[in-house]
């Protein structure tokens, strides 16, 4: 008789191709309808503020975090383009950008701060696969993150819509002019910080390190006798 260590069980990935598979990882509007989402008081509001910082473009999607006065405490925009949408990998991808701009709430007994999607696209504004598989990462993702899941906003040629709710406006509407993808959070002092992420490409990492940008005042150079040039040149006249 022998003994031994059995090899460990390999965990085969979950079967993202399997079509049956990721219908089963999308949500219709009848269910996101149902699920108690909350409204937002000023949907318009919301999309414009997060267009104008982020500017996005076709398969640019923008997660946002709201504190209960619906102001925007954090958000994060990147490209993501795939031809089989499988809610697994956006919850994935989501999940990893939250951590980035914002801690967790999962100490709190309730969620206090709601995430939200902004996803551009091309097409018709009514429901998609897409669509399906965004709420579903958005649901799973805030769950993961102590956060309570809040509205899916498409942006169109035509329009944005709040999807399951009908709320929508013609403007703003999708943009054509390449922007850089950010990424922001609020400081402890109220002020925005902006950070930069490069947009994921198919053959690339979905995720980038996001690289602070910060902008300083210029200051008086000092020289060696220790009082500033600017002020020596003065005394000199």
């Amino acid at each position: 008789m022998t003994f031994g260590f059995a090899p460990p069980q390999q965990v085969p990935p979950p079967a993202s191709a399997d079509p049956a598979a990721r219908l089963g990882r999308m949500l219709e509007p009848a269910e996101w309808a149902s699920a108690g989402i909350p409204l937002l008081r000023n949907p318009r509001e919301v999309v414009a503020g997060l267009h104008d910082r982020h500017r996005p473009v076709p398969s640019t999607a923008v997660v946002a975090v709201l504190d209960t006065h619906e102001r925007v405490t954090a958000s994060a925009s990147f490209t993501e383009r795939t031809a089989a949408p499988d809610g697994w990998e956006f919850r994935n991808v989501l999940l990893a950008h939250l951590r980035r701009v914002i801690p967790h709430d999962l100490r709190l007994r309730a969620p206090v701060r709601t995430a939200v999607l902004l996803y551009c696209r091309e097409g018709e504004p009514r429901w998609t696969e897409t669509d399906g598989a965004w709420m579903w990462g958005l649901r799973d993702a805030c769950t993961l993150h102590g956060l309570r899941c809040g509205a899916y906003i498409t942006l169109t040629p035509d329009r944005w819509q709040v999807l399951g709710e009908g709320r929508g406006g013609r403007r703003p509407k999708t943009s054509s002019v390449d922007k850089p993808v950010t990424a922001s959070r609020r400081t402890g002092a109220g002020r925005m910080e902006t950070h930069r992420t490069t947009a994921a490409r198919p053959d690339s990492p979905r995720t980038a390190a996001a690289v602070p940008v910060t902008q300083h005042r210029s200051a008086p150079r000092r020289t060696g006798g220790g009082a500033p040039e600017a002020h020596r040149r003065t005394a000199a006249r």
